[in-house]
């Protein structure tokens, strides 16, 4: 029997060391085109928000992994809208929340994107008060009859480079 609880204890520790701390998959949302990549299965919800002076309904799909969170965000408005000032409003109000510190901010590569993408990093502290990093995406993409705006972030005590550029870069709108 001993020998049975050791073979047994040895077979749960290979099988967890076998499952990858990042498990990444393609994630869709309703009624867009947008395509994202999560580093593992995502919780999915809807929520009002109001982004610059507008209220929208907004898709967020996301998980933890690698002691932090991955979120991606998308909502589609009427196109008019000034993207510069939706983009500016959605940051300010995501950093106010983080209660973030001196964000930096650089131009994001996004092809076929509305001017303005940007990526940023800053340091914050949780609703909890715990600090952490976070770094995020805020891109729009011209689609139909209005613009697909997106918001991704990564949110760890210590952001890894690595996996956050395969996050921002498995961003895409085909």
């Amino acid at each position: 029997m001993t020998a049975m609880r050791i073979f047994f204890g040895i077979w749960v520790c290979l099988l967890t060391a076998c499952q990858p701390t990042y498990n990444w998959r393609d994630v869709t949302f309703e009624g867009t085109q947008l395509k994202a990549q999560l580093p593992c299965k995502p919780d999915r919800a809807i929520r009002e928000v109001i982004i610059g002076q507008t209220q929208v309904k907004l898709q967020v799909a996301g998980c933890e992994a690698g002691n932090g969170m991955w979120v991606v965000m998308t909502t589609r408005m009427n196109q008019g809208l000034d993207p510069s000032e939706v983009l500016q409003g959605w940051q300010a109000a995501t950093w106010r929340t983080l209660q973030a510190v001196s964000p930096q901010s650089r131009p994001w590569p996004a092809p076929q994107a509305v001017p303005g993408a940007v990526r940023v990093s800053a340091n914050g502290r949780q609703a909890n008060g715990q600090s952490t990093q976070a770094q995020g995406v805020w891109v729009a993409w011209p689609e139909g009859d209005g613009v697909q705006w997106v918001n991704a972030m990564v949110y760890q005590t210590r952001i890894q480079a690595e996996m956050a550029d395969t996050f921002f870069e498995g961003i895409r709108q085909p």
